[in-house]
């Protein structure tokens, strides 16, 4: 089920960002790169042009790939460090998705090495390990599906099947108008075309299904098996007295609760209520309402919001959601006393037993 917009920090928008246009531009890099292969060239666009485009964009490739690098250690949400950018599979955060973008980064590194001492290793050397680039590619789509936040949402399926479309159409080219056996070359490029089917069966049986999360190996401190609560945002919140020092500066905790939605208005508007419980590095209750246009995703297009927080020992923070993403939710929050909070929650939601889970961290505004 998707609740819909945006969230999370500065560093997480542009991780996010970086991650989606490296991926793209290495697909438009790899497209070219085979064209260039074959001397392609046509009456409007020559063949000096298909080169030079393919190196400048393989170039910016590499820049957005730097700040996708940086930006995932920078932004405090999982444990990623900078071993685990380059060292693949061990890091305790979705070890085996976040390896496939180490060891498509190591072929990156290892194709602009080896391009920066040409002079020195030779053609034939270089040519050999500039091949490695397209290796990357596979490796950076399923790295991108595999552990991406926004693997779930539309904008991104489409992006990541249109370039797998791209990518297998420019290899069909590639084998048709390549040099030996006709037969081979048809059987390569019939070979290729399972590509697409191959992609999306695997997309539609993991990271297009609820419960993704937990399957790719996010840590338990960061998302912890669903338990039922009960309640909704209208209840009221039972907490401790107030304390001066409220919250944290930064905290963070797993969430787990119920989802349940009202039925349409007069005016067709439907409320959904999450309504749960924070625990691990905060114990605490949670409680949001979505108001809006019912969705064929099942889903809202959000008019309005509400959110209620408390962890034990301080007041109720209340506000409204600022951004949406699908599951991604970015909430602003202010107690009785001035305190503001901004929270971000990366959730997963069980369609079938309408269960959420997930996580919660928030930085004092």
């Amino acid at each position: 089920m998707t609740l819909l917009a945006s969230s999370g920090s500065a560093w997480w928008f542009l991780t996010r960002g970086s991650g989606v246009v490296t991926l793209a531009l290495l697909s438009a890099s790899v497209c070219l790169g085979v064209l260039t292969s074959i001397r392609w060239r046509s009456t409007r666009v020559p063949r000096f042009l298909v080169s030079g485009l393919h190196r400048n964009i393989s170039l910016l490739a590499v820049v957005f790939l730097a700040v996708h690098v940086v930006t995932t250690l920078l932004d405090a949400y999982a444990p990623i460090h900078l071993l685990d950018a380059f060292v693949p599979f061990l890091s305790p955060y979705r070890p085996i998705w976040l390896g496939l973008g180490a060891l498509s980064c190591d072929l990156v590194v290892a194709v602009v090495v080896t391009s920066l001492l040409r002079v020195r290793l030779g053609y034939r050397t270089w040519r050999t390990t500039h091949w490695l680039a397209y290796a990357s590619w596979p490796l950076a789509l399923v790295h991108s599906l595999g552990t991406g936040s926004d693997a779930r949402t539309g904008w991104l399926a489409v992006l990541a099947f249109t370039c797998v479309g791209a990518v297998t159409l420019a290899l069909c080219t590639r084998f048709l108008h390549g040099r030996g056996d006709l037969t081979t070359r048809s059987g390569l490029a019939g070979t290729v075309l399972a590509l697409p089917v191959v992609t999306f069966l695997w997309y539609q049986s993991g990271p297009g299904r609820p419960g993704w999360a937990a399957k790719a190996g996010t840590p338990t401190a960061l998302i912890s098996s669903v338990s039922n609560t009960s309640g909704s945002l209208e209840k009221r919140i039972v907490t401790k007295a107030p304390s001066p020092n409220q919250l944290p500066s930064t905290f963070s905790g797993r969430v787990t609760g119920d989802l349940a939605e009202s039925d349409a208005d007069a005016q067709g508007l439907v409320t959904l209520h999450i309504d749960s419980a924070v625990r691990g590095g905060l114990q605490g209750t949670l409680r949001i309402a979505l108001r809006g246009f019912p969705t064929d995703g099942g889903g809202v297009t959000m008019t309005s919001s509400g959110v209620a927080f408390a962890a034990k020992g301080t007041p109720v923070f209340e506000g409204s959601i600022v951004a949406l993403n699908g599951t991604n939710l970015s909430a602003e929050v202010t107690s009785s006393s001035g305190g503001t909070y901004r929270l971000a929650l990366d959730l997963d939601v069980d369609s079938i037993t309408n269960t959420v889970s997930g996580t919660v961290t928030g930085r004092r505004a």
